[in-house]
């Protein structure tokens, strides 16, 4: 691809490397917004400075938020003693977009992948597993993907969890093996949490 412009090729290399994202999509991106009133190109890059700079991750559940205590874990209304276990932000904002759940999360910041790298002590399951031991949450609910790498870690945490006076559960097999979370309708998302099964019952069909 040729460009006419160094400034123009920059700005198409620095937004090609975002996910899913080609050298021919940014290049449409770019010049839209050349296209645009600068003041739209400065809201844009103020908006991202400002996210990178001020960003926090919730104290007790890891979760993205502007403040030191997300909204999920400062409403007293939500049930603190059913926790939801999720990968990341993405399946926090997939599972409350079904208004079927009204307990807590935690989240882990990925599952266990020693093919990337991906450790235990990389993910947040120690806080998870201090945070159960404190005897506040009777239920566990495992919400990660159906990936091998999912099955994984939530095999990983039951472990550490199994001989602690808590019930655990995992979403039902609405959502297909292999498939992400995030990418899940609202009404299959929201029928696997409602229609959870208990964690044991997985491995015996394994």
């Amino acid at each position: 691809m040729e460009f006419s412009s160094k400034l123009l090729e920059k700005a198409v290399q620095e937004v090609s490397q975002l996910p899913g994202i080609g050298k021919r999509t940014a290049l449409r991106l770019v010049l839209h917004l050349l296209k645009q009133p600068k003041e739209q190109t400065v809201y844009l890059t103020q908006a991202l400075q400002t996210m990178r700079e001020d960003i926090k991750f919730c104290s007790q559940c890891h979760n993205i938020s502007d403040t030191t205590l997300c909204e999920i874990c400062a409403n007293d209304s939500r049930d603190e003693g059913l926790l939801c276990v999720v990968e990341d932000i993405r399946d926090v904002m997939a599972i409350e977009s079904t208004n079927q759940f009204k307990g807590k999360y935690h989240v882990l910041g990925g599952k266990i992948s020693p093919i990337d790298g991906i450790g235990p002590g990389q993910l947040h399951i120690a806080t998870l597993v201090d945070k159960i031991k404190t005897g506040v949450i009777r239920e566990v609910i495992f919400a990660l993907s159906s990936t091998i790498e999912g099955d994984t870690t939530n095999f990983f945490i039951y472990r550490q969890i199994k001989d602690l006076p808590v019930k655990t559960s995992t979403i039902a097999r609405g959502i297909s093996v292999g498939d992400e979370l995030e990418y899940a309708d609202e009404v299959t998302l929201g029928r696997s949490i409602v229609n959870r099964i208990p964690f044991e019952n997985t491995m015996k069909s394994n």
